[in-house]
């Protein structure tokens, strides 16, 4: 895979902020999406509280590596141009740690619809009765 263009930014002149997230933004040109998550993941896996910023920048890089190439294999899988949960499981499907975490969390959300759908019904039914 070829690296992408280096793109360089000028700095932008704003007042100061107090968020952190908004002086990364601006130190590197682009948002942090996961920084906060996984700060807490490392620290959940034996990392300090407040883990080195270069260390969660570097891991959100390598993260939104993965997804990127995932996402663009996926896409070339199924349908052209769509990705369907089918094709992630299929690129998945040889390394058992993802497949068992990717069908876990696709049982897990059957059963959230499920629940979510027995609960509108009851709150349906409930609500139907009081008004009569």
């Amino acid at each position: 895979m070829a690296a992408p263009p280096e793109e360089n930014f000028e700095p932008v002149e704003t007042p100061e902020f107090d968020d952190e997230e908004t002086e990364i933004q601006q130190t590197t040109g682009r948002k942090r999406l996961f920084s906060k998550e996984l700060r807490c993941m490392m620290y959940g896996f034996g990392d300090d509280q407040n883990p080195y910023t270069e260390s969660v920048d570097l891991l959100e890089d390598l993260v939104i590596e993965f997804i990127t190439e995932t996402t663009h294999r996926a896409m070339e899988i199924g349908r052209t141009g769509r990705v369907q949960v089918e094709d992630i499981v299929f690129l998945v499907r040889k390394d058992q740690r993802k497949y068992a975490r990717v069908k876990d969390l696709l049982t897990m959300n059957e059963e959230l619809k499920r629940a979510r759908k027995a609960f509108d019904e009851i709150k349906y039914v409930g609500s139907e009765g009081k008004q009569k």
